[in-house]
């Protein structure tokens, strides 16, 4: 999949693109039959929502998840990223995340690069985030909220939220979103499952809690440069990645057919992949 001009030049000036059903409802079967089964698992990468039972985040399925591991080497979700920054890429972050009907809790304004720059030491932003919809997203059920040209002004002044949701979140304050909505609004892109958004680490965004009865589940794939791999391993290794092999694409029917695809974690999570530590990389 290759961006044209028009595509490249969108990006640049509001920091995001929008593919509706870009996956066909084959493929994404494939994925949603695949997620109560990761759901129910009581591993450490099921980070669950502050109220109640509900899973929030799930990390790093594309080590133990046949499916999910086709999908991070998918080409229409790597190839345009790679097009972009002119070099491979690794997965820094993988996350499927369970906005789920009533439950579903905010996400609240922020940049992913403030974060990954602030809790990994990632040198540049030259990642960015993926998304396929695994549900249909309307106006109810917490659509992702975008500030469109906001990722042109770089890495915003931001506090670290530990206390609003049971993820921490480098967070950009009211006054500011304000002004940044004053100079270029607020887009929610809606449509049907198998939905791609691809958006620049520096595009400030958010999504509202999901008190409508249906789920919104969503995959996000953060690729990286691989010259630009993070430098701390302050995190656990199932949130921010330490292996910076560069992907290798499997062909564009990967969620239909068996392809073989390694699942390291698939016995556990490595005892050194579940808490930070000071070493560099």
């Amino acid at each position: 999949m290759k961006l044209d001009q028009d595509r490249l030049a969108q990006f640049d000036r509001e920091g995001y693109l929008f593919f509706p059903s870009l996956f066909s409802a084959d493929e994404i079967r494939v994925l949603t039959d695949e997620v109560p089964a990761l759901y129910a698992q009581h591993r450490p990468e099921n980070v669950r929502e502050k109220t109640g039972d509900a899973v929030r985040t799930n990390f790093a399925a594309h080590l133990y998840s046949a499916p999910f591991a086709r999908l991070a080497r998918h080409p229409r979700m790597v190839e345009p990223v790679r097009q972009i920054f002119g070099e491979d890429l690794y997965v820094h972050q993988f996350k499927i995340n369970g906005k789920r009907a009533f439950d579903g809790d905010l996400w609240q304004w922020h940049q992913d690069y403030g974060t990954w720059r602030n809790d990994d030491l990632m040198p540049e932003a030259r990642a960015m985030n993926v998304a396929i919809f695994l549900d249909e997203v309307n106006e109810f059920n917490g659509p992702l909220m975008f500030i469109p040209g906001s990722h042109r002004l770089g890495v915003l002044e931001a506090e670290h939220d530990t206390s609003t949701t049971s993820y921490p979140l480098w967070t950009i304050g009211h006054d500011t979103v304000r002004r940044l909505v004053a100079r270029g609004g607020i887009v929610a892109p809606k449509g049907p499952a198998g939905s791609m958004i691809l958006f620049h680490g520096c595009l400030v965004h958010a999504s509202t809690s999901n008190l409508s009865p249906w789920n919104r589940v969503s995959v996000y794939l953060s690729l990286c440069a691989v010259s630009n791999h993070i430098r701390r391993f302050k995190r656990p290794g199932y949130i921010a990645h330490r292996d910076f092999t560069p992907l290798q694409c499997l062909p564009d029917d990967c969620l239909l057919r068996d392809y073989e695809v390694p699942l390291p974690w698939k016995g556990g999570t490595p005892a050194d992949e579940l808490q930070g530590t000071l070493r560099a990389a």
